[in-house]
């Protein structure tokens, strides 16, 4: 995977990008316009459902085979994230916090990092406050403005369709370790 860039500037801010991706120790997500492309199903008995990609939990798979503690920090309760998480091995799972900061400096406390060996990846405007705090923000290709206008790397592609993969790959390129997983697991 390449950080491109146009331009001199562009140049120097892809980087920028692989400098901040190659100090990542953990990783933490959105779940809504995310993981998902930002629909809420709801099925007629109430029971929310969520469609996640297959390819963004290989990326999971992956960081946690690197040694690259991954979680998650959403707004919204829901059973099928945890499961989903549970599934793939993500051991940090917080839910119905609207308030991503102090979450996320709590999980940095717990494992004696730093923000700047820190990475989060969201697409609205709950997601501020720890993306500014974060040494690597991520978003996804239709973030709201104000996040691309904050984000140090935006995927190309959109939330729920493969941005939770791209930046996965990003940081396992930038490490020395995508070549390696990508072998082993048949890709």
């Amino acid at each position: 995977m390449e950080v491109r860039l146009e331009g001199s500037e562009g140049q120097a801010a892809a980087q920028e990008v692989l400098e901040r991706a190659r100090s990542v120790r953990l990783i933490l997500f959105d779940i809504d316009g995310v993981f998902t492309d930002g629909s809420l199903l709801l099925l007629d008995n109430g029971v929310e459902g969520k469609v996640f990609n297959v390819r963004d939990g290989l990326g999971l798979v992956m960081l946690l085979e690197a040694g690259i503690e991954v979680g998650v920090i959403s707004g919204r309760n829901s059973p099928v994230v945890a499961e989903r998480m549970g599934e793939l091995g993500v051991r940090h799972i917080h839910q119905g916090k609207s308030r991503k900061l102090p979450v996320f400096e709590s999980i940095l406390a717990e494992l004696s990092l730093q923000p700047e060996q820190a990475a989060y990846m969201g697409d609205d405007l709950p997601d501020l406050p720890v993306l500014r705090r974060a040494g690597l923000a991520l978003t996804v290709a239709d973030a709201d403005p104000r996040v691309l206008a904050e984000a140090h790397w935006c995927s190309s592609r959109p939330g729920g369709r493969g941005a939770v993969r791209e930046a996965c790959e990003l940081i396992l390129e930038a490490q020395g370790h995508l070549r390696r997983l990508a072998g082993g697991h048949g890709a």
